[in-house]
């Protein structure tokens, strides 16, 4: 499936997100508990922040933001999970499928504002529409996502034979739809790479100082690219990533475009920005008192394909002008 008929699909199930009738009490403080992969400065939470004090919440004056960042202490997620918790916040905003699983597993009372691959196949919610528990938000569609980059990715480095995909324990772990777990999924992404003529290997992390390693051994067997699946670990550990593939000269495809803004080879994914926003509208809502129950799953409806053409030449590689025509971003 191409790019933009995906985003045609994406668009067509979208479901509305409703404005909360609700306003902030005058004088409250409210208090807002964050999980994520990434420290609290990165672009995504800057416009995150940034909205919710356009919609009246303001870090420092009606807001207190608990803020615990786990991509480099993944062991310890269940305790930064419980740590927020305790903090008794009117919202807790996780970012991640391990960020979502953790606090789903601290709170069934506390609402929940979540970005994961798929809500409704991951037992998170039963529905899109409703929710029906204590967290709602937003479902990326990961499982597809995956099998697009590596679309893209060969199609990016032309006469590619190996490649190697990335992945962690929570990826091979994971139920989508009840019923596909990390072994068949592994399995449908190699038969896809195998019907392009491209030998496929999976490997997997446990934690942030496997990863470096583990990129020095895909190469080693001879994979000539490299697919970063969803995962917040790896995504959190993203700088990392882009320092030894670039090392190593091996073109990386990354779950955002924003990677490849940042120096990565490419990167596929929802806007940042749009998600951001989508974020903020969820969580200035259960603050206001709106029940996740009564607020759908939203789908993102904007994506975008960065090539950074700079990274490309570095790496020898040469991308071929008709996926260039359909990137969004082209960093020269």
């Amino acid at each position: 499936m191409r790019r933009r008929e995906f985003i045609t699909l994406v668009g067509s199930t979208m479901v509305a997100l409703p404005l909360a009738a609700l306003a902030q009490k005058a004088g409250r403080t409210y208090r807002l508990g964050c999980l994520s992969p990434h420290p609290s400065d990165i672009q995504f939470n800057v416009r995150f922040f940034d909205q919710l004090r356009r919609a009246g919440f303001i870090d420092g004056q009606n807001l207190t933001i608990d803020y615990r960042a786990f991509a480099s202490q993944i062991d310890l997620i269940s305790q930064l999970a419980a740590e927020l918790v305790i903090a008794q916040p009117d919202v807790i905003y996780a970012a991640g499928p391990e960020a979502v699983n953790a606090v789903q597993r601290a709170t069934k009372s506390i609402p929940i504002v979540g970005i994961t691959g798929d809500m409704v196949g991951e037992g998170l919610v039963k529905s899109f529409a409703r929710p029906n528990g204590n967290i709602t938000g937003i479902s990326i569609f990961a499982p597809e996502l995956d099998g697009l980059r590596q679309d893209i990715l060969i199609e990016a480095v032309p006469g590619i034979r190996r490649m190697a995909a990335l992945a962690d324990d929570l990826w091979f772990e994971r139920v989508v739809q009840g019923r596909l777990r990390g072994e068949a999924k592994a399995r449908a992404l190699q038969e896809a790479a195998r019907a392009r003529n491209v030998e496929l290997s999976i490997y997997r992390v446990t934690r942030a100082e496997e990863i470096a390693a583990t990129i020095d051994k895909a190469q080693a067997s001879g994979a000539t690219a490299l697919n970063v699946l969803n995962s917040g670990m790896l995504d959190g550990n993203g700088p990392l990533i882009m320092e030894r593939v670039a090392a190593l000269r091996l073109p990386t495809m990354y779950q955002w475009g924003v990677r490849a803004e940042q120096g990565g080879f490419i990167g596929y994914g929802p806007s940042s920005d749009h998600l951001a926003d989508l974020t903020a509208r969820f969580a200035a809502s259960l603050l206001r008192g709106t029940m996740p129950a009564d607020l759908p799953v939203e789908q993102p409806t904007k994506f975008e394909l960065v090539i950074n053409l700079k990274t490309a030449k570095a790496m020898g590689v040469t991308v071929p002008e008709v996926l260039l025509a359909r990137a969004d971003k082209v960093i020269e």
